[in-house]
């Protein structure tokens, strides 16, 4: 199901490094609770945002957060794959119900690679009943209609959406698998906001599985100015009157294909009793 946009990648974990950095970083941050672990060999951040407080410390709204570091992925060592998929798969798990029936949707553009990740992840998800995919641009159909109507029919008793995002961090694009327990708005990060995708507008628990893929230009260049030293960068005054420009790497084709099967192969850890080389022989 495509949205032609790439949401922004404003989760629980960048918005309390946001809060920290600002002039309240040292006050002692309320109604949320941050945890930090090693999966695998992979550092994961856990954000919980327990209540209304936490709620307006972050602008987020009440859950879980997970933030999964790949960065050594790309350093291809021993399993690296298959310690990703498990350390996906093993907090995807973890934040799913125990039983029922899972709708996963890939949001996206197939035809546009830093948006391709819902799609990409769609083919490595061994799917039992359903599979649909299509592009905004084509069919006109608003992402959350087109899941409320298939919720409608299938009745899942979970939704799993898998999409593309823009960061607010260089570092992590293409870098970091983020999952949280409160949903989805697909084109957010990009200025348009599209329906969202969650409990209350699809009646179902909604779980976001989202890869960094792009940042914006104004970001990078705060980013690299304080690399080089410079301190109290504002990338809002460098947006100022500068259209909106997204960056990505330069081998986001062979990324963006490489963490789709991530994600995909992780949904399939976390959904069913399968080990890898299992997955690989039904979906060779």
């Amino acid at each position: 199901i495509g949205d032609n946009l790439v949401k922004q990648a404003d989760d629980a974990l960048e918005a309390r490094e946001l809060w920290q950095e600002s002039a309240e970083r040292t006050t002692r941050l309320m109604g949320v609770k941050a945890t930090k672990s090693k999966l695998e060999g992979y550092p994961v951040t856990r954000v919980d945002i327990l209540d209304h407080r936490g709620e307006e410390a972050l602008g987020k709204p009440q859950g879980s957060y997970f933030t999964i570091d790949l960065t050594t992925f790309w350093q291809r060592k021993a399993d690296f794959f298959e310690r990703a998929v498990r350390a996906v798969g093993t907090e995807l798990k973890a934040l799913l119900p125990v039983e029922g029936s899972a709708l996963v949707v890939g949001l996206g553009n197939a035809a546009m690679t830093p948006d391709a990740v819902g799609p990409l992840a769609l083919d490595s998800v061994l799917i039992t009943r359903h599979l649909l995919s299509g592009v905004l641009g084509t069919t006109g159909v608003e992402s959350a209609e087109a899941v409320r109507g298939l919720v409608a029919e299938v009745q899942p008793a979970m939704v799993l959406a898998i999409d593309a995002l823009a960061s607010r961090r260089c570092g992590r694009v293409c870098a970091t698998v983020q999952l949280s327990d409160t949903g989805i708005i697909p084109g957010s990060g990009v200025g348009n906001h599209r329906a969202a995708l969650n409990r209350e507008t699809l009646g179902v628990p909604v779980f976001a599985i989202g890869v960094p893929t792009v940042v914006d230009a104004a970001t990078l260049a705060a980013d690299l100015l304080e690399e080089s030293g410079l301190t109290e960068v504002n990338p809002e005054r460098l947006r100022q009157g500068q259209k909106t420009l997204m960056v990505t790497p330069r081998d986001i084709d062979q990324q963006v294909r490489d963490l789709s099967k991530v994600v995909g192969y992780g949904i399939n850890w976390a959904l069913q009793d399968l080990e890898i080389e299992e997955m690989n022989a039904l979906l060779s």
